[in-house]
């Protein structure tokens, strides 16, 4: 260990951050068992108290930061990061940016993209995020899309962006507007869907199925659904929006009430398929609104993917059936 201790403000970007994920950006290469033992001991402090790892801090604060380890080994960790994006990747993300501020970046997500990485997904979303970085904060993600749902997807540019927006999806205040494809036609044209659903086991592990409210484990899902157009009775271009963020809530949903969406793998559904269609899930998140502590609330729209495109137009759908606001649907 070496240098001196550090007495260190909390600026108006960073407001809002727990304080373990807020040293760890400041000192890049800190793990969090070193913060956590820091805490212990007494030697990280906010505003000359003993903290917790789970602590929000607030603009202005004071954290005392200990002698942290030296360049040598900072260097030796950073030597055990992730090699730099490639330009291929770096052009990627850049050509799917739709908005952008102060706060927040928003994306226009391909389908079969994954947002995260996992078990052989090398290649998502989050891994090419230092592309877009252009202060001292790392963009950092604050909700999700399924791997093969395209759309709107929102970053945060820094901490206190971070907490306000993730504050606002668990508190339900963003409006969020899929556009589906799917087989049949809902009857009901319009209507909300409420169900229990959990985490399928064995053969089916990778979906979410029926459940009742006693079993451990399962969540309610609620939906609103209106249909914008109809192919005959073969297929309806539909508007989603999930009252509550479930995995594979909407796709789920679909198959649920007999309109399974167009191009699911997951959730087929038992109608006969529709030949001729654009290839690849028909779910877009279409729109996501913002609500502002000032002004009108953010309205981000995304276009629909190459392969919905080609489905709208093989069923004659058109684009001026859905109306210029994304909710008109729902009225």
């Amino acid at each position: 260990m070496s240098g001196d201790v550090q007495q260190i403000e909390v600026s108006y970007e960073e407001s809002g951050a727990r304080l373990d994920k807020w040293f760890k950006r400041r000192f890049d290469g800190i793990t969090q068992g070193q913060v956590e033992k820091f805490l212990r001991t007494g030697q990280i402090r906010v505003d000359g108290a003993r903290a917790k790892s789970n602590q929000r801090l607030e603009e202005g604060q004071m954290v005392r930061v200990p002698p942290l380890p030296t360049r040598e080994d900072m260097e030796k960790l950073k030597a055990s990061k992730p090699k730099k994006l490639s330009p291929r990747d770096e052009a990627f993300i850049r050509d799917m940016l739709i908005y952008e501020d102060d706060d927040i970046i928003a994306l226009n997500k391909p389908s079969g993209v994954a947002v995260q990485g996992g078990t052989n997904t090398s290649r998502h979303i989050d891994g090419m995020l230092d592309a877009l970085t252009k202060g001292e904060h790392r963009p950092r993600l604050v909700h999700r899309l399924d791997r093969d749902t395209s759309g709107v997807l929102l970053i945060a540019k820094h901490p206190r962006a971070a907490a306000e927006l993730g504050d606002m999806f668990r508190e339900r205040t963003l409006k969020k507007v899929y556009w589906a494809v799917v087989a049949g036609v809902p009857v009901p044209h319009q209507g909300q869907i409420r169900s229990w659903m959990i985490k399928g086991e064995g053969p089916e592990k990778e979906r979410m199925v029926p459940a009742v409210q006693s079993m451990k484990g399962s969540q309610h899902a609620v939906t609103e659904y209106a249909v914008i157009s109809q192919a005959g009775q073969r297929a309806a271009w539909m508007a989603l929006s999930p009252l509550t963020g479930r995995t594979h809530q909407l796709r789920f949903h679909m198959e649920e009430i007999g309109n399974a969406i167009i191009g699911d793998p997951k959730y087929p559904g038992r109608r006969e398929p529709l030949n001729g269609l654009g290839e690849g899930l028909n779910l877009h998140a279409r729109a996501l609104v913002i609500p502002r502590k000032k002004g009108k609330p953010l309205e981000l729209v995304a276009p629909p993917p190459k392969h919905m495109i080609e489905t709208f137009d093989a069923l004659g759908f058109l684009y001026q059936e859905a109306g210029t606001d994304p909710w008109e649907p729902f009225e």
